[in-house]
């Protein structure tokens, strides 16, 4: 018998000075069997980065056809395409010809150096491309959060990122790999 996903509620309240963007999102996360929390908490800081009306959790790991994060317009053309983790060049290569915008959330430690090392050239081709690294111990304070229903904040200043809760306040600070041409 397959094991089921786990469902997680969270209550996320985004204040982005930088964009000028308050609101409140109820989010429901079916976090997929082999899904950690260091990932989990890292969709929500993806699509706190990132939020709008339409940005939407997707299946995540359980789609292979779809990123962790989407927006997509009125049309159903996908906008912004994220992804998390170290994806390889052909899903990349997918999600740069069907969205207007990539963002990768590389993580995973060393091995995030040795997966840019083997890949950056062959990604320099894509233009609307964002990669980006997150440490391991940025993960591993947000996973102090994790909760089956969680109240968090976000707050986004001048390029920073705080995400909190009742106990905990992390700064979430990211290394561009690539950034998209303007």
């Amino acid at each position: 018998m397959a094991i089921k996903s786990t469902v997680f509620k969270a209550e996320l309240n985004i204040t982005d000075m930088d964009r000028g963007y308050y609101q409140s999102h109820a989010l429901t996360i079916a976090r997929h069997p082999s899904e950690t929390d260091e990932r989990m908490m890292l969709r929500l800081v993806a699509f706190a980065r990132h939020a709008s009306e339409s940005l939407e959790l997707t299946r995540g790991l359980s789609a292979d056809d779809e990123p962790d994060v989407w927006q997509k317009d009125l049309t159903g053309a996908i906008e912004t395409w994220i992804e998390l983790g170290l994806p390889d060049e052909k899903r990349i290569k997918k999600g740069c010809g069907r969205a207007n915008a990539v963002w990768i959330y590389a993580y995973g430690g060393r091995v995030v150096d040795i997966w840019w090392d083997g890949i950056k050239n062959a990604l320099t081709r894509f233009e609307h491309l964002n990669v980006l690294s997150i440490p391991s111990d940025t993960l591993a304070e947000l996973t102090q959060m994790t909760a089956r229903t969680m109240q968090l904040q976000c707050t986004i200043q001048d390029g920073q990122l705080w995400m909190s809760d009742a106990n905990h306040n992390v700064l979430v600070e990211v290394t561009t790999l690539q950034s998209a041409a303007v």
